[in-house]
């Protein structure tokens, strides 16, 4: 099932918050407090915060954060009634994109171990398993998976792009290919 109203993909803003909160609280059993998503945007220069748009509402959010080379995905979830619709798929090539846009060579999450449907979209992206961390979660002691990409300048992450896009968009993205 695809999205039916125009879906815009673009940097969160503090007046965003308070609808991404509603959504972490909806998709997550210890959710960040709202104030971490204020002290994140303000004040983190490693951070990188994206939101779906559907109609002007935020249906959907992610962040990462620049870790020397690495980008690493610390929060992704979309609206319980907005899923299964393509709007994670939109939101994780605008990562991709992002991350190559601002160096990264490769992109990293932990996702826990039950999560099926999140672990399905990350290997839709290029994400292989390559770790485990033991209890994990601390709200029920949920071991995580360590996942990552191949390099973003790769051949298999170019491919994907390409796919994404065509051919002109791929060159655009820049940052990360030398």
């Amino acid at each position: 099932m695809a999205v039916s109203l125009p879906l815009i993909v673009d940097e969160m803003r503090t007046g965003d918050i308070a609808a991404v909160h509603g959504i972490e609280r909806l998709s997550f059993s210890a959710p960040w407090p709202a104030y971490a998503f204020e002290q994140e945007l303000a004040s983190n220069r490693l951070a990188r915060y994206r939101v779906a748009r559907a109609g002007g509402q935020v249906v959907a959010f992610a962040g990462l954060w620049l870790m020397a080379d690495e980008a690493h995905i610390t929060t992704f979830a979309v609206h319980p009634s907005w899923r299964r619709q393509g709007v994670a798929h939109r939101l994780m090539v605008s990562l991709l994109e992002l991350s190559r846009q601002i160096g990264a060579q490769r992109m990293t999450l932990e996702v826990r171990v039950s999560n099926q449907p999140a672990q399905a979209l990350y290997r839709r992206f290029g994400f292989v398993t390559v770790g485990r961390r033991p209890r994990y979660y601390t709200d029920d002691g949920e071991d995580a998976l360590i996942m990552t990409t191949p390099e973003l300048a790769g051949p298999s992450m170019q491919a994907l792009l390409l796919a994404e896009h065509g051919p002109n968009d791929v060159a655009d993205t820049g940052g990360g290919a030398a």
